[in-house]
């Protein structure tokens, strides 16, 4: 992706760096929705309303499991979903999600995936450029990550001066005030791993918060007798248990879209975890993130290792299967 965005640490410059591998493309349309984060605004109030909140379809690009979650009357419903995401550069690229192709930034990309999982949930934006504390809406909150702060290796996380923006999402993650779905990135390395000299330590202070799930990405949707595997790109969850029991993966089929990357897998778990929290209305972020991580499969991977998939494919079904959830 082109253009940077750049936040001081207290060791070394962090580089925002979304974790999608489309490529970029310029568009002639403005945006006016993006425009309002424009001069340091902190939340981006949509001045016109994504065309997936209206078009409530299920996709080909979608697990089933969608379909017969909308059906049973969960879509999301009472809970806000917040995209940390690029909502104000210049970077555009093309795909289509089932609505027609459309040149749009990563942010309003990762939006609009957010929004068609989960149609009834509040959808929220905020530019990660601005730095600003990340503000929690009333009741239950999940917050959407599709990019990684890397910085030279070998720094602790304690050496990192966080802006106020990741100090904000890291804590809600460790109080359990809200579900963080953060994409695991594009580099075929575990979760927190080295590649060309640099970490992602955004992956490495998230590690063992109660609300934080990693996210990777499938070639496919998985079934028991069509079995999916890791996408050649997508990070895994690597040898430390801490990890592998809080990371997922589920399909992100790019041969539909034109869009790849774990960018595109985060927000599926973000819309899984607003469907789940509007049929549990009265449970927490941890008992949500619990039962997403519980309930995944493994039947439906080849070759399921925990290294490698972590707790499994997302399973939407059983996740709402319950009476209710502890």
């Amino acid at each position: 992706m082109s253009g940077n965005f750049w936040k001081l640490g207290i060791a070394a410059a962090l580089t925002i760096l979304p974790a999608s591998i489309a490529s970029a493309q310029e568009a002639l349309d403005a945006d006016q929705a993006a425009a309002l984060c424009h001069g340091g605004g902190s939340i981006c109030v949509s001045a016109k309303i994504p065309v997936a909140r209206t078009t409530q379809a299920v996709q080909s690009w979608m697990s089933p499991d969608v379909g017969a979650a909308w059906a049973a009357g969960y879509k999301g419903k009472g809970v806000t979903i917040t995209i940390i995401d690029d909502f104000s550069s210049s970077s555009r690229f093309s795909g289509n999600f089932g609505l027609g192709t459309q040149y749009q930034r990563h942010g309003e990309w990762t939006r609009e995936e957010a929004s068609m999982i989960a149609p009834a949930a509040t959808i929220r934006s905020k530019d990660f450029s601005t730095g600003s504390a990340v503000p929690l809406a009333s009741g239950r909150n999940v917050l959407n990550l599709s990019y990684g702060m890397y910085a030279n290796a070998g720094y602790s996380v304690n050496q990192i001066r966080w802006a106020p923006e990741e100090q904000s999402i890291i804590s809600y993650a460790s109080k359990g005030s809200a579900i963080v779905s953060k994409a695991a990135g594009n580099d075929s390395v575990a979760v927190g791993g080295v590649t060309s000299g640099q970490q992602d330590y955004l992956d490495l202070a998230l590690i063992g918060k109660p609300t934080a799930i990693f996210v990777g990405a499938l070639s496919t949707n998985g079934t028991a007798s069509n079995k999916a595997q890791l996408a050649w790109y997508s990070n895994y969850a690597g040898s430390d248990p801490t990890v592998q029991s809080h990371f997922l993966v589920v399909g992100v089929e790019g041969d539909k879209t034109g869009l790849y990357g774990t960018s595109f897998a985060a927000p599926i778990v973000s819309g899984y975890a607003a469907i789940i929290g509007s049929k549990f209305t009265k449970a927490t972020p941890v008992q949500i993130t619990n039962d997403l991580l519980n309930t995944a499969r493994t039947d439906t991977l080849v070759n399921y290792n925990p290294s490698v998939y972590g707790k499994g494919e997302a399973s939407l079904s059983r996740a709402l299967a319950p009476v209710a959830i502890r």
